[in-house]
């Protein structure tokens, strides 16, 4: 069975400060012992020194009077805190016992007294008649400086050993208690842990931090983590590689990130700090990218930001060809819807023996398609961008609007500053818009009029419809993402590409009424592209969020 990190921690604690507290009580037991005898051998060496002193003592003990000796040491030991108290004489034996009175006349126990005898003091630990003991002897003179007797005044060691322990027992309890204390700390401080690492164990985390580790490089798309401070904490090997980037990730993490890429309006403090961006064009160095960036909260404390980017032109190619298939699509179902309608015209006009009528018929249908066709193929050299107005004015008419070309259409030759693919949408989308704002405005339904006309300086493109207009109330924020005047389907996404492609191209976009209904797009792009525009006006650009 697996114990959890949880336990194991308080284990480990509780362990560690019982063995901390037992190592503790075991050096305060000794030292306080050893304090204690220290103490108490100075206090028995006092004792029994001015003992030896006292005047009547030394007459008593030169004449040898018990009686008086016992009736003034009596009271003596009566005041004092010692184990016992003996008087001897300069023969070795006993005068006095403050505990056994029967032992005068006998041997004093322990044969330590040569050096007391010699007129030293001294104190040490001896077996004597009520046990082992500390003492200290001192020796009696008379006036003339002869040792006449020996006081000994003494400590049993099972008393001092029962004062050593009632101290340590005193600590000890308090050593309990804050170890109890200690306890409750050690559980609510593993818990505390357990619910800061999300109640995962180490093994887990470990191998959380690995499969990120992996999942991050294995994301086809570059991420950045950053703190708030704007420094790099994570880089993934896809945004190295984008960015072009050859140091590892550990040498970038704590650079700023202005450091690894040029600050662009994406990365202004303000906006970054008021709200989060989700597929925003941009430059990153040299690269055109979409960038989604997400801040990072901790108990509402901003931590810093996850930034995703991916190559724009990768996500315009699949774009391209994921629009050029279904307009395949839309252009063979609008021309088998179209021609299964006129197939059904000609045949009723068959079946009712209408000859002649039914050759006009096929006549007028092949001149109107064959007259598109050759405007359209001879004003414009792009294939995509011909199949693209063909499709568009095949819709058109299943919808009931006709497009109207202008007669000063041309565009003969590539358009640098945009690609194919920008082309295409920036077109397509405003061919669109207007196709479904007209069908919205009542019958009968004027025709959308279309110009693209490229020139030495600038290509303009303009879409005019008598649809129902743009109301006031969104007219400064169509550009935004998500705006539409549209009732139905996923939009809002349309006029927010144009717009960046168009600002990215260094070009301008006017949007007017178009009297006395509807509404017309100008789109003026300069040929030299954002060559024309400074580093500076490419970082003051104000992208659409």
């Amino acid at each position: 069975m697996k114990v959890s990190f949880q336990i194991k921690l308080f284990i480990s604690l509780v362990a560690f400060f019982s063995v901390l507290f037992a190592l503790l009580g075991s050096y305060y037991y000794i030292d306080v012992g050893q304090q204690l005898y220290q103490e108490m051998s100075g206090r028995a060496k006092i004792q029994a020194e001015e003992i030896a002193v006292i005047p009547s003592l030394r007459k008593q003990v030169t004449e040898k009077n018990v009686p008086a000796i016992r009736d003034f040491m009596q009271k003596i030991a009566a005041r004092s805190d010692a184990s016992f108290i003996v008087i001897g004489d300069n023969k070795g034996l006993h005068l006095f016992h403050s505990v056994f009175a029967d032992r005068i006349g006998k041997t004093l126990v322990g044969g330590d007294n040569e050096e007391v005898l010699q007129g030293k003091s001294t104190t040490t630990i001896r077996q004597g008649g009520l046990g082992i003991s500390l003492r200290s002897k001192a020796p009696i003179f008379d006036d003339h400086g002869k040792v006449i007797g020996i006081v000994s005044v003494g400590y049993l060691t099972s008393y001092l050993d029962s004062i050593t322990v009632n101290k340590v027992v005193n600590i000890l309890i308090a050593a309990v208690l804050l170890l109890m204390a200690l306890f409750v700390f050690s559980w609510f401080f593993t818990r505390s842990i357990k619910k800061q690492i999300f109640s995962l164990e180490p093994r887990e985390i470990g191998l959380l931090v690995r499969q990120q580790k992996a999942m991050m490089e294995s994301i086809y798309e570059g991420v950045i983590a950053i703190d708030d401070n704007l420094r790099i904490e994570v880089i993934n090997q896809a945004a190295r590689k984008l960015l072009g980037l050859s140091l590892p990730a550990r040498q970038l993490r704590g650079k700023p990130i202005g450091d690894v890429i040029a600050l662009v309006p994406f990365f202004e403090r303000s906006a970054m700090l008021r709200q989060d961006t989700h597929d925003e064009i941009c430059h990153f160095n040299d690269l055109t990218v979409i960038a989604s960036r997400v801040r990072i909260m901790l108990e509402n404390a901003l931590q810093g930001w996850v930034i995703t980017f991916r190559d724009r032109n990768e996500i315009d190619s699949l774009s391209a060809q994921l629009s050029q298939v279904k307009r395949y699509a839309d252009n063979l179902r609008i021309m088998r819807h179209e021609q299964l309608n006129r197939m059904t015209t000609l045949s009723g006009l068959l079946h009712m023996g209408r000859y002649d009528e039914a050759i006009g018929y096929i006549q007028a249908q092949s001149e109107h398609a064959q007259e598109l066709l050759d405007f359209i193929s001879s004003r414009f050299s792009s294939p995509t961008l011909c199949g693209l107005l063909l499709g568009k004015a095949a819709r058109a008419r299943e919808k009931g609007v006709v497009l109207e070309f202008d007669p000063a259409c041309e565009m003969r030759r590539p358009f640098p500053p945009l690609s194919e693919s920008e082309t295409i949408s920036i077109i397509g989308n405003l061919i669109d818009n207007a196709i479904e704002a007209t069908q919205r405005s009542p019958l009968p339904h004027a025709p959308v009029e279309i110009l693209i006309k490229l020139s030495e300086q600038e290509l303009i493109i303009e879409v005019a419809d008598r649809g129902i207009g743009i109301t006031p109330a969104i007219r400064e924020h169509i550009f935004e993402r998500g705006i539409t005047t549209k009732t139905r389907g996923d939009h809002g996404i349309g006029l927010y590409l144009i717009d960046s492609y168009v600002t990215q191209a260094g070009g301008l976009i006017e949007v007017s009424d178009n009297a006395p209904s509807g509404t017309i797009f100008s789109l003026f792009i300069p040929a030299a592209g954002p060559a024309r525009r400074t580093a500076q006006q490419l970082e003051d650009t104000d992208y659409a969020t």
